[in-house]
């Protein structure tokens, strides 16, 4: 176990420090004792501090997994990383989710969005605390005369944690307001900011700190490998993002994670979703859970219970004491194995879908028996035996090189200068081979091949949504995927659903902010 996943619990001593403020976008964090004094106190309590705001992408609180950061009746169901899954992942082709409740439904359909859904208010609420808190503490290691250790380093983190949160809010929302350690304490709220300022905000945050973050890598700390790769999935939705397609800086910066961070694939595919993959190769950046110190409803905890049920299984041969029978992929991504025929499929990918008991068909979103539950994620460890718990143990990979081989090609494919095509397929061929699926000819090396690629190989790890839009095929009706538009075969939905609303509680928070078109200002 990583040391890195106690000092997010190390920081439990400062966290009363922090208050929720999501109500206003102004974001003036509220302080019950100067953080200067703090450091002052004790100049290596920023390890806690900044391991706080790491924490806030997969824990849901401070005090344990009923407590949250932001207004929610459940703490469990407000946290980061559960937002991201349900805003990427069920909006999109390959996962569903059954329970239905309090607009669940809007996103598993893909339909009768409005912006009264706290689930869209869930992860805007995340993203406008995290960013105060982190602007808040960049104000005071700047401004503090303490030597503090690491200082500049420490800076650089979390202006990359920042850029993360703003990361979402303009690919969910693509508008927001920009605030950072300038507006700490001030009482105006900040103008909107349109998805292009937004853009160009992080773009340049992100290459600032590029020069300064440390390229020594520490697991589930940002470095400079994870500011590029960041940076390269920014400029692969550029396109989407500003109206300019950016794949050239894209590949410079894909290459750049691929030749300098020292990452490799690692040898089996399920070790990336196991318990004990804080020893994965591959992995460049992680949201860290852990069974013990690190609890969470929100974090991977939420996907690997989520896909099991005592109903049709036994949680205990995924590593789990609990089961909420709740996500089941459709044949949207499981039909992407041999036409469907998981069985005969040599394609390792094709053994993590749960068949017995299940039907290929999803005829009702809502039995737990229609499409297949997802075991690529478990609570087992892959090497050696592990304990069942009730809360998951395995640490969730944002960011991996199996990811940026396939933007590599992608960008190739797409035209982008600094590559060439005997690589973008040698690298589609080395995901493909660590997973038995075989290798693929330079002809079949298209657009349409790599995002079915994407699918079979990164579905449930938060990129779906946003692949499907970036390639077009997310709104209206030239691809559909069972219960798209809330139709069983799937039907056409307006492009207005290329973006989220704008929540009612931020909009009556800044009078600035302005509804995105399409959706009711209320």
């Amino acid at each position: 176990m990583n040391q890195f996943k106690f000092k997010i619990i190390g920081a439990a001593f400062v966290l009363f420090l922090f208050a929720s403020c999501v109500d206003d976008l102004n974001t003036e964090p509220k302080v019950e004792l100067t953080l200067d004094k703090l450091l002052e106190q004790d100049p290596n309590a920023v390890d806690g501090l900044v391991s706080k705001i790491y924490g806030t992408f997969a824990l849901s609180g401070p005090d344990g997994p009923t407590s949250t950061d932001v207004v929610t009746k459940d703490a469990g169901e407000a946290a980061f990383l559960r937002s991201i899954i349900n805003l990427q992942e069920f909006s999109a082709d390959g996962m569903k989710n059954r329970w239905g409740d309090d607009g669940l439904d809007q996103l598993t359909t893909t339909s009768n969005w409005n912006p009264n859904n706290k689930f869209f208010r869930y992860l805007y609420d995340r993203a406008y605390y995290t960013i105060p808190q982190a602007s808040n503490l960049i104000k005071i290691l700047k401004s503090t005369s303490v030597a503090i250790p690491e200082k500049e380093n420490h800076i650089a983190e979390l202006r990359f944690l920042r850029a993360l949160a703003y990361y979402y809010v303009i690919d969910c929302f693509g508008k927001g307001v920009i605030t950072t350690e300038d507006d700490i304490n001030t009482s105006t709220p900040k103008k909107e900011s349109t998805r292009k300022e937004l853009f160009d905000f992080v773009e340049s945050e992100l290459k600032d700190i590029e020069g300064t973050i440390t390229a020594t890598k520490s697991y589930g700390k940002a470095d400079k490998h994870v500011v590029r790769m960041l940076l390269a999935k920014l400029y692969l939705n550029a396109e989407v993002y500003s109206g300019t397609p950016r794949y050239d800086d894209a590949l410079t910066y894909t290459k750049k994670v691929i030749d300098e961070g020292g990452y490799t694939i690692a040898p089996k595919f399920v070790s990336i979703f196991s318990g004990d993959n804080n020893t994965s190769p591959e992995i460049i950046y992680t949201l860290i859970a852990d069974a013990v110190v690190s609890q969470g409803y929100g974090n991977t905890t939420y996907i690997v219970n989520g896909n099991l049920s005592t109903e049709t299984m036994n949680p205990n041969d995924f590593g789990s004491t609990d089961n909420w029978g709740g996500h089941r992929a459709t044949k949207a991504w499981y039909g992407l194995f041999n036409n469907g025929d998981l069985a005969n499929s040599p394609d390792d990918r094709a053994k993590l879908f749960w068949t017995t008991g299940h039907s290929y068909e999803m005829n009702d979103y809502k039995l737990w028996t229609d499409g297949y539950p997802s075991v690529k994620f478990r609570n087992k460890n892959f090497v050696g035996t592990s304990n069942a718990t009730s809360f998951s143990n395995t640490d969730f990979p944002l960011f991996r090189l199996a990811d940026a081989y396939l933007m590599y090609a992608e960008c190739v494919v797409r035209g982008a200068s600094g590559g060439t095509a005997q690589k973008a397929l040698d690298y589609v061929n080395a995901v493909r081979n660590r997973s038995n699926a075989g290798a693929i000819t330079p002809g079949q090396l298209t657009l349409d091949f790599i995002l079915d690629e994407r699918a079979r190989e990164l579905n449930l790890e938060g990129h779906r949504r946003q692949d499907l839009i970036r390639f077009g095929k997310f709104t209206g009706g030239s691809y559909l995927w069972p219960w798209k538009g809330g139709v069983k075969n799937g039907t056409s939905i307006p492009d207005t659903y290329n973006l989220y609303p704008i929540p009612t509680s931020a909009l009556q928070s800044n009078s600035n902010l302005t509804q995105n078109p399409g959706y009711p200002q209320s």
